[in-house]
């Protein structure tokens, strides 16, 4: 377990870093996780974020990258829903390290 401050609060993670309670999840969280990641955030690394969250909220599962890419491709085009385009966002592996920036539990299987 481990933990860290922002804004004066104390958010616990697990052992790789991901948020313990998903439920303090915030932008502002979102963005320290990214930098801790060494990311800059733009439009499109957001866009990837809320689609994981929504995702998650509905079916209380963080996806693998197979089911998140074609979910992507589904809601957002081919161009944004493909390996490399996400890839290229999050170099790390985009389920895990999306998940983990978006304040959700580590995904299970292939990541």
């Amino acid at each position: 377990m481990g933990s860290f401050e922002l804004g004066g609060r104390t958010y616990q993670t697990d052992e790789d870093g991901y948020l313990v309670n998903i439920e303090e999840w915030s932008k502002e969280v979102g963005e320290y996780l990214a930098k801790e990641e060494g990311l800059e955030m733009t439009e499109s690394h957001w866009e990837v974020i809320n689609f994981l969250r929504e995702y998650y909220e509905e079916y209380k599962i963080a996806p693998m990258i197979k089911i998140l890419v074609k979910a992507i491709a589904k809601k957002l085009g081919t161009e944004k829903g493909n390996t490399k385009y996400l890839y290229d966002l999050y170099p790390e592996g985009p389920a895990k390290q999306a998940c983990k920036i978006a304040g959700l539990p580590k995904p299970t299987g292939c990541v």
